[in-house]
């Protein structure tokens, strides 16, 4: 029982949810929710290229984890390093045929340029100063956009693409501070190492303090409605306040961890915003 426990927790699943209940708000923002087969496509898709890419991700950072993460699955030998990969490729392929049943823009996305660039961030991208932060970022926001794609109506996902790439570009940032000493011990160039804590913490202060401004001018500008400033002020600004204060209080490891922890849901919240600002 714990090994099969620990081969659901090498996908990550609570990620693996919160990338299909995206979607799901994605459909909602498009007003699409009545199209259920092409929704649960998109959820498919979205959901296997997201396990998969976790698994393979584990596969590559297995030095890392034996010191950050020591309890993860293949770093405390309950997951192989092997099945791993055979179960990254798996999801990867399912993910893949999934992807075929949909539009020609959502293919190209999907397969074309999402899926390479996540298996090229896991084995080249990771540990490449802001680059890789930059990366993860992209392919989190143009998951919006292939969703988008998928319902052949890209416009209204560009707002939800740029704050997802905003929201996350912080949080990773953030991440790499939690995670330099098992980044240090296998090489890895991250920006929190090459350019030391305090210039990452200013950085990810001047990015909150961008999205912060940024997620408002939507709102201003009449896109959405009230319920979109009331959920941005409680879900993306108060926690991205939260980070910064910590940061400016604490600077160092424990906060960057506590501040990732408390930037994993913001996106979500910020979709969630939007789609009740709609109405």
């Amino acid at each position: 029982m714990d090994t099969f426990f620990y081969h659901i927790k090498l996908l990550r699943p609570l990620n693996v949810f919160t990338s299909g209940l995206a979607m799901v708000i994605g459909s909602g923002i498009l007003g699409t929710l009545n199209d259920t087969g092409t929704l649960l496509l998109v959820m498919a898709v979205v959901m296997c290229f997201a396990g998969a890419a976790n698994a393979l991700n584990d596969v590559v950072d297995y030095e890392i984890d034996k010191i950050n993460r020591p309890m993860r699955p293949l770093p405390s030998g309950f997951v192989k390093k092997r099945t791993a990969l055979f179960i990254s490729i798996l999801l990867f392929s399912m993910g893949t045929l999934a992807c075929l049943e949909l539009s020609e823009a959502a293919k190209v996305i999907g397969i074309v340029i999402a899926m390479p660039f996540m298996v090229l961030y896991s084995k080249y991208l990771k540990g490449m100063p802001l680059i890789g932060n930059m990366i993860v970022a992209f392919i989190l926001g143009l998951s919006f956009l292939f969703c988008g794609a998928a319902f052949n109506n890209i416009s209204p996902m560009w707002i939800p693409m740029i704050l997802a790439f905003g929201l996350t570009l912080v949080r990773e940032l953030v991440k790499d501070i939690a995670d330099m000493e098992g980044d240090q011990t296998v090489g890895l160039k991250t920006f929190p190492i090459t350019a030391g804590i305090e210039k990452s913490i200013q950085l990810s202060i001047f990015l909150s303090a961008c999205i912060g401004m940024g997620a408002f001018i939507p709102y201003l500008y009449g896109t959405y409605g009230i319920w979109y400033g009331i959920l941005l002020i409680l879900g993306v600004e108060i926690p991205l306040g939260v980070v910064v204060v910590s940061l400016l209080n604490n600077p160092g490891i424990s906060s960057a961890t506590h501040g990732a922890r408390i930037l994993k849901f913001s996106t979500l919240i910020g979709l969630i915003a939007i789609y009740a600002g709609t109405f």
